[in-house]
C-alpha cells in the first residue's frame, strides 16, 4: 500500500476561514482535526478539535477546573462566542507543528512512522511541488483512523 492509495478526500480550511464555520465543519463531520491550507492551496498546519476547544473554555476553567462545576448553563451555551471574529489562524497555537507531509509513494509504514513520530491524527498527502516554483498539490489526506484499519486488515 503507498500513500496515494490511502488518500482519502478531506475537509480542509484556508488560513482566513471564519473560525466558526471552521468549528461547525469539525463538528458536522466529528473530524479530529482539520488541514489548514495557505494561499497556494499547500497544507499549512493542522487544526486539532481539542485546541477548538481550548479556546472555548475561559482560561480561569482550565487553571482551575474545580470552577466548571459552578458555571451555570446559561453562561456555558455561550461558550461559542469566544469564536466570534476569529479566522483559522488566530486559533493555531504559537508551538502548532508543521503538518506532516507524506509523498505519493511512500508506504503505509513510512506513514505510520510520520504519523507516531509528529503525533498527529491526520497526514497530508502531496505531490511533489515543481522544482521550488510552486507548493505541492495536494492529493488527499490520510487519517489515524483509516491508516489503523488498512493496517490491521492487511495483517489479519
Amino acid at each position: 500500500m503507498r500513500a496515494l492509495d490511502l488518500a482519502v478526500e478531506y475537509e480542509t480550511v484556508a488560513l482566513d476561514s471564519d473560525a466558526i464555520d471552521a468549528a461547525r465543519l469539525m463538528a458536522g463531520h466529528r473530524l479530529p482535526a482539520l488541514l489548514v491550507l495557505d494561499e497556494h492551496g499547500a497544507p499549512a498546519a493542522i487544526l486539532p478539535a481539542s485546541q477548538m476547544i481550548r479556546i472555548l473554555v475561559p482560561e480561569y476553567v482550565i487553571e482551575d477546573p474545580a470552577l466548571a462545576a459552578v458555571v451555570d448553563e446559561r453562561h456555558a451555551d455561550r461558550l461559542c462566542e469566544a469564536l466570534r471574529g476569529r479566522r483559522v489562524r488566530d486559533c493555531l497555537s504559537d508551538t502548532a507543528p508543521s503538518p506532516a507531509i507524506a509523498a505519493p509513494d511512500d508506504t503505509a509504514l513510512e506513514v505510520a512512522a510520520l504519523m507516531a513520530r509528529v503525533r498527529s491524527p491526520l497526514v497530508a498527502v502531496v505531490e511533489e511541488a515543481d522544482r521550488g516554483r510552486s507548493p505541492g498539490r495536494l492529493l488527499g489526506v490520510i487519517t489515524a483512523s483509516h491508516l489503523l484499519e488498512r493496517l490491521l486488515a492487511a495483517g489479519s
